[in-house]
């Protein structure tokens, strides 16, 4: 599943349903009407929305509506709110305007780190690989012991040798989490 993520400032107005859209710069957003995206706010995984439009166009062509279903009250002030957020912005640059509705708002809101693991804490699923894989390499047993005991992947990265090392902990992460499923021991909790 896809992802959007927002300032932490912007997580009450988009529960309110104040804030329904997003306007982006600089890349091509890789989204359509229909697809289905997690809402992060302030590092947390708040929700579920549903993409409504996906539209490009210029900085000069935004409109008041634009302002208004992203939580500003006129084209002004969303404009002077893109140019705080992006020093380089002029009438001229092309934005994409992402409109979202949102469809699931969680109860207890799930730390963004969590969630390639659909919302299961990864040091329980490190726990319920050791207890219930008989299949892990001893390299993956000895990754999933030293983040334990580290008790953070950024921890354990460095004990690995630097913060690039993360993805080898996330690498086995992920495959134990996909055994555990298959074989009934956990389940997505989003």
């Amino acid at each position: 599943m896809r992802n959007l993520k927002f300032d932490g400032k912007y997580k009450d107005l988009i529960l309110n349903g104040k804030k329904r859209s997003t306007i982006r710069i600089g890349r091509k957003i890789n989204l359509a009407p229909g697809d289905e995206v997690l809402i992060h706010s302030g590092g947390y995984v708040i929700g579920k929305a549903k993409i409504k439009r996906v539209e490009r166009k210029k900085v000069c062509e935004l409109t008041d509506e634009d302002a208004k279903i992203d939580g500003f009250k006129t084209r002004e002030e969303l404009i002077h709110a893109l140019k705080a957020h992006y020093k380089n912005i002029t009438p001229e640059t092309e934005v994409t305007v992402v409109e979202f509705e949102l469809v699931k708002i969680l109860e207890t809101p799930i730390l963004s780190a969590d969630y390639p693991y659909e919302g299961n804490n990864p040091i329980e699923i490190a726990e319920n690989a050791l207890r219930y894989l008989d299949n892990l390499t001893f390299e993956e047993i000895a990754l999933l012991k030293l983040f334990l005991h580290s008790g953070s992947l950024r921890k354990a990265a460095y004990k690995l040798g630097g913060l690039d090392k993360r993805y080898r902990i996330r690498e086995v992460l992920r495959k134990a989490y996909e055994e555990l499923k298959k074989r009934g021991f956990m389940a997505p909790k989003l």
